[in-house]
């Protein structure tokens, strides 16, 4: 539709549960302050979407951390979720909190991103929570970081979930590939090739800074997380003015939230409706 709008929202919210060794967040605690900050903010954008009819729009919240552990996050993506104008609100979580409150959302609307992270959670206890949202009719992707110690509970993870279910790989930061590496990773997503090396972007279109928009949670809208630049302010409506294309002025793009908004590498037209919560349309492809 002319009037999709994809936002990505990131407040200040920096902690998390969990203490991955390849995470700079891991086990980060946010002192009360920014946690109220952080309510406030999220409150305030709740707000901005109820109110901005006009367009419809598709939420992702993309925290530093890990945000369903805050009962504002769970609360926030069951009210989005009932809003007509809504096309999609979902999050990127490791899955630790209870996902029973979304049985108070509309699972036409809620979705998640889940990423399963070995070392940190059993894999029957990650299991559990998936088994969970297949009882409510939540549509969920499942992901893991392709270490190679990560391997083999991939490979499990991937046996273990029913077939309807997208497993992602994402490229382990500084980790080189070999061929059969790269093989072994694709087998068990065929879409790990978009994640195994940084995509050239300068100067390319890209629908980042036209029909998606990142706000952090002083309401500053940027192009895309990647891009510091401003384009103006959400609540004070400047940033509509400042929509429109533009080519990429970074010379690399190598995370997924970024580089699926590359008009060249066409993979709005990979995901459609399932953009947001990483879940190709063709999935499964059997």
């Amino acid at each position: 539709m002319p009037d999709d709008l994809y936002v990505l929202y990131r407040g200040p919210l920096a902690s998390c549960n969990y203490d991955c060794p390849y995470c700079p967040f891991a086990k980060r605690v946010d002192p009360p302050e920014l946690l109220r900050a952080d309510r406030a903010d999220l409150e305030r954008f709740a707000g901005w979407v109820e109110a901005t009819t006009d367009r419809r729009l598709s939420v992702l919240f993309t925290p530093w951390g890990e945000g369903l552990t805050r009962s504002w996050y769970r609360d926030t993506i069951v009210r989005l979720s009932h809003l007509p104008h809504v096309a999609r609100v979902a999050i990127q979580t490791n899955l630790a909190a209870r996902v029973s409150f979304l049985s108070e959302a509309d699972n036409r609307v809620a979705a998640l991103w889940a990423t399963y992270h070995p070392g940190q959670v059993s894999r029957d206890r990650f299991l559990d929570r998936c088994r969970e949202l297949d009882d409510l009719g939540i549509r969920y992707s499942v992901g893991v970081v392709g270490l190679p110690a990560h391997h083999d509970e991939a490979v499990a993870l991937r046996a273990a979930l029913p077939p309807s279910v997208y497993v992602w790989i994402n490229a382990a930061e500084g980790h080189v590939y070999t061929s059969d590496e790269e093989a072994r990773w694709t087998a068990l997503d065929p879409r790990f090739g978009d994640s195994v090396r940084p995509h050239p972007s300068l100067g390319l279109p890209c629908h980042a800074g036209e029909t998606a928009i990142s706000v952090l949670g002083d309401g500053t809208v940027r192009r895309c997380h990647f891009i510091p630049t401003p384009l103006g302010n959400l609540y004070d409506d400047s940033w509509r003015s400042a929509l429109r294309p533009r080519p990429c002025t970074n010379n690399l793009c190598d995370c997924h939230i970024g580089y699926v908004h590359l008009k060249p590498l066409a993979l709005r037209d990979v995901y459609t409706e399932g953009l947001l919560e990483r879940i190709p349309a063709a999935w499964p492809t059997t």
